[in-house]
Protein backbone atom coordinates (compact mmCIF):
# COMPACT_ATOMS: atom_id res chain seq x y z
CA UNK A 1 0.00 0.00 0.00
CA UNK A 2 2.85 2.39 0.90
CA UNK A 3 4.52 1.62 -2.41
CA UNK A 4 1.28 2.39 -4.26
CA UNK A 5 0.93 5.72 -2.44
CA UNK A 6 4.53 6.57 -3.31
CA UNK A 7 4.11 5.57 -6.96
CA UNK A 8 0.86 7.50 -7.25
CA UNK A 9 2.45 10.61 -5.80
CA UNK A 10 5.44 10.38 -8.14
CA UNK A 11 3.01 9.97 -11.04
CA UNK A 12 0.92 13.00 -10.09
CA UNK A 13 3.89 15.30 -9.50
CA UNK A 14 5.81 14.03 -12.54
CA UNK A 15 2.87 14.53 -14.85
CA UNK A 16 2.25 18.00 -13.39
CA UNK A 17 5.85 18.94 -14.22
CA UNK A 18 5.91 17.49 -17.74
CA UNK A 19 2.53 18.97 -18.66
CA UNK A 20 3.72 22.40 -17.54
CA UNK A 21 1.62 22.90 -14.45
CA UNK A 22 4.94 23.48 -12.69
CA UNK A 23 6.97 25.17 -15.46
CA UNK A 24 10.70 24.84 -16.02
CA UNK A 25 12.57 27.06 -13.57
CA UNK A 26 9.68 27.30 -11.12
CA UNK A 27 9.68 25.93 -7.58
CA UNK A 28 7.30 23.29 -6.29
CA UNK A 29 4.80 24.48 -3.69
CA UNK A 30 5.90 24.09 -0.04
CA UNK A 31 5.58 20.63 1.47
CA UNK A 32 2.50 21.47 3.63
CA UNK A 33 0.58 22.64 0.54
CA UNK A 34 1.54 19.53 -1.45
CA UNK A 35 0.57 17.30 1.49
CA UNK A 36 -2.83 18.96 1.68
CA UNK A 37 -3.39 18.91 -2.08
CA UNK A 38 -2.37 15.26 -2.58
CA UNK A 39 -3.58 13.92 0.76
CA UNK A 40 -0.25 12.33 1.72
CA UNK A 41 2.36 12.75 4.42
CA UNK A 42 5.54 14.79 4.27
CA UNK A 43 7.52 11.56 4.15
CA UNK A 44 5.70 10.50 0.97
CA UNK A 45 6.29 13.93 -0.62
CA UNK A 46 10.00 13.81 0.23
CA UNK A 47 10.42 10.31 -1.18
CA UNK A 48 8.52 11.30 -4.35
CA UNK A 49 10.77 14.33 -4.78
CA UNK A 50 13.83 12.07 -4.45
CA UNK A 51 12.45 9.87 -7.25
CA UNK A 52 11.86 12.90 -9.48
CA UNK A 53 15.38 14.16 -8.79
CA UNK A 54 16.69 10.76 -9.94
CA UNK A 55 14.66 11.13 -13.14
CA UNK A 56 16.28 14.52 -13.78
CA UNK A 57 13.11 16.59 -13.36
CA UNK A 58 13.96 18.37 -10.11
CA UNK A 59 16.89 19.79 -8.20
CA UNK A 60 16.94 20.82 -4.54
CA UNK A 61 19.12 23.24 -2.63
CA UNK A 62 19.08 25.48 0.42
CA UNK A 63 18.77 28.65 -1.67
CA UNK A 64 16.68 27.43 -4.63
CA UNK A 65 14.20 25.14 -2.87
CA UNK A 66 12.84 22.35 -5.08
CA UNK A 67 13.06 23.62 -8.65
CA UNK A 68 12.01 22.18 -12.02
CA UNK A 69 14.98 21.56 -14.30
CA UNK A 70 15.21 22.29 -18.01
CA UNK A 71 13.72 19.59 -20.27
CA UNK A 72 17.16 18.85 -21.73
CA UNK A 73 18.19 17.46 -18.32
CA UNK A 74 15.20 15.11 -17.96
CA UNK A 75 15.94 11.39 -18.30
CA UNK A 76 14.27 10.63 -21.62
CA UNK A 77 15.19 6.94 -21.27
CA UNK A 78 12.96 6.71 -18.19
CA UNK A 79 9.62 5.07 -19.12
CA UNK A 80 7.71 7.28 -16.69
CA UNK A 81 9.05 10.48 -18.28
CA UNK A 82 8.09 9.25 -21.75
CA UNK A 83 4.64 8.21 -20.50
CA UNK A 84 4.05 11.63 -18.92
CA UNK A 85 5.15 13.28 -22.14
CA UNK A 86 2.67 11.18 -24.12
CA UNK A 87 -0.11 12.48 -21.88
CA UNK A 88 1.11 16.05 -22.32
CA UNK A 89 1.24 15.62 -26.09
CA UNK A 90 3.91 14.13 -28.36
CA UNK A 91 5.53 16.99 -30.24
CA UNK A 92 7.17 16.73 -33.66
CA UNK A 93 10.53 17.47 -32.01
CA UNK A 94 10.09 14.61 -29.55
CA UNK A 95 9.17 12.17 -32.31
CA UNK A 96 12.01 13.43 -34.50
CA UNK A 97 14.47 12.79 -31.66
CA UNK A 98 13.02 9.30 -31.23
CA UNK A 99 13.40 8.39 -34.90
CA UNK A 100 16.92 9.78 -35.03
CA UNK A 101 17.84 7.70 -31.98
CA UNK A 102 16.52 4.56 -33.69
CA UNK A 103 18.54 5.44 -36.80
CA UNK A 104 21.68 5.72 -34.67
CA UNK A 105 21.25 2.56 -32.58
CA UNK A 106 19.29 -0.12 -34.43
CA UNK A 107 21.23 -0.41 -37.73
CA UNK A 108 24.51 -1.00 -35.91
CA UNK A 109 22.88 -3.42 -33.46
CA UNK A 110 21.20 -5.41 -36.23
CA UNK A 111 24.44 -5.57 -38.20
CA UNK A 112 26.12 -7.09 -35.14
CA UNK A 113 23.16 -9.42 -34.59
CA UNK A 114 23.66 -10.82 -38.10
CA UNK A 115 27.22 -11.67 -37.11
CA UNK A 116 26.68 -12.87 -33.54
CA UNK A 117 23.13 -14.18 -33.07
CA UNK A 118 22.90 -17.66 -31.56
CA UNK A 119 20.30 -20.24 -32.56
CA UNK A 120 18.42 -19.36 -29.37
CA UNK A 121 18.45 -15.68 -30.31
CA UNK A 122 17.06 -16.42 -33.76
CA UNK A 123 14.39 -18.72 -32.33
CA UNK A 124 13.25 -15.92 -29.99
CA UNK A 125 13.07 -13.37 -32.82
CA UNK A 126 11.21 -15.86 -35.05
CA UNK A 127 8.74 -16.52 -32.23
CA UNK A 128 8.13 -12.78 -31.84
CA UNK A 129 7.59 -12.45 -35.59
CA UNK A 130 5.12 -15.34 -35.53
CA UNK A 131 3.21 -13.48 -32.81
CA UNK A 132 3.08 -10.40 -35.02
CA UNK A 133 1.67 -12.46 -37.89
CA UNK A 134 -0.98 -14.03 -35.63
CA UNK A 135 -2.00 -10.60 -34.36
CA UNK A 136 -2.53 -9.39 -37.93
CA UNK A 137 -4.39 -12.52 -39.08
CA UNK A 138 -6.48 -13.17 -35.98
CA UNK A 139 -6.47 -9.81 -34.20
CA UNK A 140 -4.54 -9.07 -31.04
CA UNK A 141 -1.77 -7.13 -29.33
CA UNK A 142 0.63 -6.51 -32.22
CA UNK A 143 2.70 -3.91 -30.34
CA UNK A 144 3.84 -6.32 -27.62
CA UNK A 145 5.15 -8.81 -30.20
CA UNK A 146 6.74 -5.97 -32.19
CA UNK A 147 8.61 -4.82 -29.06
CA UNK A 148 9.72 -8.38 -28.40
CA UNK A 149 11.03 -8.63 -31.99
CA UNK A 150 13.17 -5.50 -31.66
CA UNK A 151 14.36 -6.38 -28.15
CA UNK A 152 15.43 -9.76 -29.53
CA UNK A 153 17.49 -8.07 -32.23
CA UNK A 154 19.17 -5.76 -29.72
CA UNK A 155 19.99 -8.65 -27.38
CA UNK A 156 21.27 -10.75 -30.29
CA UNK A 157 24.11 -8.31 -30.96
CA UNK A 158 25.64 -9.56 -27.68
CA UNK A 159 26.84 -6.16 -26.54
CA UNK A 160 26.01 -5.70 -22.87
CA UNK A 161 25.58 -1.95 -23.14
CA UNK A 162 23.20 -2.24 -26.10
CA UNK A 163 21.29 -4.97 -24.28
CA UNK A 164 20.84 -2.64 -21.30
CA UNK A 165 19.79 0.14 -23.65
CA UNK A 166 17.00 -2.06 -24.99
CA UNK A 167 15.30 -1.83 -21.58
CA UNK A 168 15.62 1.94 -21.56
CA UNK A 169 14.33 2.18 -25.13
CA UNK A 170 11.16 0.24 -24.35
CA UNK A 171 8.81 3.20 -23.85
CA UNK A 172 10.36 5.10 -26.76
CA UNK A 173 9.97 2.17 -29.15
CA UNK A 174 6.41 1.56 -27.99
CA UNK A 175 5.62 5.20 -28.79
CA UNK A 176 6.85 4.73 -32.35
CA UNK A 177 5.07 1.40 -32.85
CA UNK A 178 1.72 2.58 -31.51
CA UNK A 179 1.70 5.66 -33.70
CA UNK A 180 2.66 3.63 -36.78
CA UNK A 181 -0.14 1.20 -36.05
CA UNK A 182 -2.73 3.97 -36.18
CA UNK A 183 -2.46 3.87 -39.98
CA UNK A 184 -4.92 1.55 -41.78
CA UNK A 185 -3.20 -1.77 -42.46
CA UNK A 186 -0.01 -0.41 -40.86
CA UNK A 187 0.92 -3.64 -39.05
CA UNK A 188 0.23 -5.81 -42.10
CA UNK A 189 2.28 -3.60 -44.40
CA UNK A 190 5.23 -3.61 -41.98
CA UNK A 191 5.42 -7.40 -41.75
CA UNK A 192 7.43 -7.90 -44.99
CA UNK A 193 9.94 -5.32 -43.75
CA UNK A 194 10.33 -7.19 -40.45
CA UNK A 195 10.64 -10.48 -42.35
CA UNK A 196 13.45 -9.02 -44.46
CA UNK A 197 15.38 -8.07 -41.32
CA UNK A 198 14.90 -11.53 -39.82
CA UNK A 199 15.88 -13.31 -43.03
CA UNK A 200 19.08 -11.26 -43.30
CA UNK A 201 20.02 -12.12 -39.70
CA UNK A 202 19.36 -15.81 -40.36
CA UNK A 203 21.47 -15.60 -43.54
CA UNK A 204 24.32 -13.98 -41.55
CA UNK A 205 24.32 -11.01 -43.92
CA UNK A 206 25.22 -7.86 -41.95
CA UNK A 207 24.87 -5.47 -44.90
CA UNK A 208 21.43 -6.78 -45.88
CA UNK A 209 20.30 -6.71 -42.26
CA UNK A 210 21.40 -3.09 -41.88
CA UNK A 211 19.68 -2.04 -45.11
CA UNK A 212 16.49 -3.86 -44.09
CA UNK A 213 16.25 -2.23 -40.66
CA UNK A 214 16.87 1.22 -42.16
CA UNK A 215 13.95 0.64 -44.56
CA UNK A 216 11.82 -0.44 -41.61
CA UNK A 217 12.73 2.65 -39.57
CA UNK A 218 12.16 4.95 -42.54
CA UNK A 219 8.75 3.34 -43.10
CA UNK A 220 7.86 3.99 -39.46
CA UNK A 221 8.96 7.59 -39.89
CA UNK A 222 6.61 7.98 -42.87
CA UNK A 223 3.78 6.45 -40.83
CA UNK A 224 4.40 8.88 -37.98
CA UNK A 225 4.44 11.87 -40.35
CA UNK A 226 1.18 10.73 -41.94
CA UNK A 227 -0.53 10.33 -38.55
CA UNK A 228 0.70 13.74 -37.39
CA UNK A 229 -0.49 15.39 -40.59
CA UNK A 230 -3.90 13.74 -40.23
CA UNK A 231 -4.22 15.29 -36.74
CA UNK A 232 -5.46 12.00 -35.34
CA UNK A 233 -5.36 11.59 -31.58
CA UNK A 234 -2.03 10.08 -30.55
CA UNK A 235 -1.80 7.16 -28.10
CA UNK A 236 -1.14 7.56 -24.39
CA UNK A 237 1.36 5.10 -23.00
CA UNK A 238 -0.42 4.72 -19.68
CA UNK A 239 -3.16 2.82 -21.50
CA UNK A 240 -3.02 -0.75 -22.86
CA UNK A 241 -1.68 -1.05 -26.40
CA UNK A 242 -4.46 -0.92 -29.01
CA UNK A 243 -5.41 -4.31 -30.46
CA UNK A 244 -5.22 -5.02 -34.16
CA UNK A 245 -8.42 -6.14 -35.86
CA UNK A 246 -8.42 -9.50 -37.64
CA UNK A 247 -7.97 -9.41 -41.44
CA UNK A 248 -11.19 -11.28 -42.27
CA UNK A 249 -9.68 -14.54 -43.42
CA UNK A 250 -6.65 -13.04 -45.22
CA UNK A 251 -3.34 -14.75 -44.56
CA UNK A 252 0.09 -13.20 -44.37
CA UNK A 253 3.28 -14.60 -45.85
CA UNK A 254 5.41 -16.11 -43.10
Amino acid sequence: MIKNVHGGTVDLLGEAIVTGRYPVGSSLPPEPLLCEELGVSRTVIREAVKSLIAKGLLVTGPKVGTRVLNEDLWNWFDPDVVRWQSRAGLSRDFLRDLQELRRLVEPVAVRLAAERATEEDIAEIESAYAGMVRSVEEGGDYVTHDLRFHHGLLRACHNRMVAQMSKALDALLRTSFEISNLRPDGPASSLPLHRAVLDAVIARSPQKAERAIVLLIDGANEDIDAVLNSRRKLPQLGLPAPRVKARSGKTVAR
